[in-house]
């Protein structure tokens, strides 16, 4: 996993796509640039403005298809650019003044945004070498100490994901909203919050269909981003879990992932393959579960037909039978 925060790494993507917008335009069309900035106008201008233009496309590629820490050449362009716009609005009068001074000021935006980056860079990565714990290897982390605990090499670790179209933030609150959990979890009765970052599950084993409640703990809330827990012990139900919320490639929604750690089966491998063949195991609930949850979510319920009406439950299989069309 990345050692920086989503967070960290769309505000570098963004970066990237500001310095591919303006590599492109003062590269193609640098009278253009110059005008609106109100700079000198002549030919040294002009080449001067395709040379940065061609570094802006050199920030670009690197923070595209790169590290997040690579903002920092941006910030090295910036102490170069800021300078060069002072001296230039120093020497302007009227109207190329004005525009010197906002052209001045939106690369003083940038900078900062620029700055403040690369600096969440710095620190994410200082924390990360310190061993401390950041959204994208809490779980990680989890279930490293698990591991050293238990001696072995710990449960059965289980992992899914979905790309919805709704933002990371409709995602995370819907999720966060523990009482949907039932609606699209199809073993889970209720998920109650019980204050202080504590969670009351009550759900039914599948197979057996026996009745289990459990506690678990929140141990990482961050919102948009993630929310991880951990069972208490002698917990029944799944030891570990987290829910990650990232933009979808392109912007278009968002990939929610999840992972689940699950105490090994008494059955062993033998019961394992009996859940497999019923579509109880547990990495076939977690698929599942997030398509129930990406229909619930987008279009506000879990589609059925009539002749499947429980979904994917087991205890439905035997009743399930090809649709068939209304009657007219």
């Amino acid at each position: 996993m990345s050692k920086y925060d989503p967070t960290t790494e769309r505000m570098a993507q963004t970066l990237g796509y500001v310095s591919l917008g303006l590599g492109a335009s003062m590269t193609l069309a640098p009278r253009v640039v110059t005008t609106l900035a109100g700079v000198d106008d002549s030919a040294l201008a002009r080449l001067m403005t395709r040379v940065v233009g061609m570094r802006e496309l050199m920030h670009a590629a690197g923070l595209l298809a790169g590290p997040p820490e690579l903002v920092w050449t941006r910030v090295a362009g910036d102490a170069m650019d800021l300078p060069a716009l002072l001296i230039a609005m120093g020497n302007r009068h009227g109207t190329r003044r004005l525009r010197a001074v906002l052209a001045t000021a939106a690369v003083a935006g940038i900078t900062a945004a620029d700055v403040y980056t690369a600096w969440r860079t710095l620190s994410e990565r200082r924390q990360g070498e310190r061993g401390g714990v950041t959204a994208d290897n809490v779980y990680t982390a989890m279930r490293r100490v698990q591991d050293r605990t238990s001696g072995s090499v710990g449960p059965k670790h289980v992992e899914a994901a979905v790309t919805v179209n709704r933002s990371p933030e409709e995602s995370y609150q819907f999720w966060h909203d523990f009482s949907n959990l039932p609606r699209f979890m199809i073993h889970v009765d209720s998920v109650e919050p019980r204050g202080d970052g504590m969670l009351h599950w009550r759900a039914e084993e599948p197979l057996r269909h026996k009745r289990m409640e459990w506690d678990a703990q929140i141990v990482e809330d961050r919102p948009n981003e993630l929310i991880a827990w951990r069972s208490v012990d002698g917990a029944v139900g799944p030891s570990m879990g987290a829910v990650h919320f990232d933009t979808a490639p392109g912007g278009r929604g968002t990939e929610v992932r999840m992972e689940l750690d699950y105490p090994e089966s008494p059955a062993g491998r033998v019961g394992m393959a009996v859940a497999k063949l019923a579509g109880e195991a547990p990495d076939q609930q977690a698929r599942d579960d997030l398509r129930r949850f990406k229909q619930l979510i987008e279009i506000g319920e879990i589609v059925r037909s009539e002749g499947s009406p429980e979904g994917t439950h087991t205890r439905q299989l035997l009743r399930q039978r090809p649709a068939q069309p209304l009657p007219s």
